[in-house]
């Protein structure tokens, strides 16, 4: 069964960053995504819903302790900030706004990889999520992001699988279109519930025995959505 590589999404405007962290992650089992300033890295927080993000602090276009504000308004996964700044003020502020760690460079790729391992893992914690949900003949494996159907593996685009996630974190509860929409395509889109239906319908093809009469993902008329085991 291959594996869904969890997503990486680092914001640098430096090219030798780029350059020493891709293919770390790539080594370590993650996809790296890019971007190079700010504004690139809010729209690839709110596009690409990435498992995780490393900040640089020092953009060309923003401080990055600003994007963190802009994008905890919207996005829940970890932040790991790297800076150049050695200031105690910098590390304190930066945690204070919603960083999950601090790690100041030059800095190691074992120990960098180790903190983004243990913030992926306290996600999960802070959502009070299993590691892995059963549900039927359903199972998904939220630390490898893996999804199978009767021991079959299924494959979800990136959207599908966050949507799922989101669902199956969720513990039954009811989630509103609005959070569904926010976290998965951003705050400018809280309006645009087609989007949400044909996601929906997309996952409901994927893995639910009879689609028409889901038993897995469903719908609270008016509200949003919820997944039951």
């Amino acid at each position: 069964m291959s594996a869904y590589k969890p997503r990486i999404l680092v914001i640098d405007d430096e090219p030798q960053m780029h350059r020493f962290l891709g293919p770390a992650l790539g080594a370590a089992g993650f996809e790296a995504l890019r971007a190079d300033d700010g504004a690139a890295g809010l729209k690839a927080i709110a596009q690409s819903s990435p498992d995780a993000v490393v900040l640089d602090l020092g953009l060309p276009d923003m401080d990055g302790k600003d994007l963190l504000r802009a994008a905890r308004a919207f996005y829940a996964g970890p932040v790991i900030v790297l800076s150049a700044r050695d200031r105690e003020a910098e590390k304190i502020d930066s945690l204070d706004i919603g960083a999950d760690d601090y790690v100041q460079k030059p800095f190691g790729v074992g120990e960098f990889l180790a903190r983004l391992r243990v913030a992926l893992r306290h996600r999960l914690e802070r959502a009070g999520a299993e590691p892995t949900i059963q549900a039927g003949e359903l199972e998904i494996d939220l630390v490898r992001r893996l999804v199978s159907r009767s021991g079959e593996p299924v494959r979800l685009t990136p959207k599908e699988y966050e949507l799922l996630a989101r669902l199956a974190e969720g513990g039954g509860k009811v989630l509103s279109h609005r959070q569904l929409l926010t976290a998965i395509w951003g705050p400018a889109h809280v309006d645009d519930l087609p989007y949400l239906r044909v996601l929906v319908g997309q996952l409901r093809q994927k893995l639910e025995p009879e689609p028409s009469t889901p038993r897995h993902i469903l719908t609270e008329p008016g509200v949003g959505y919820r997944f039951m085991r």
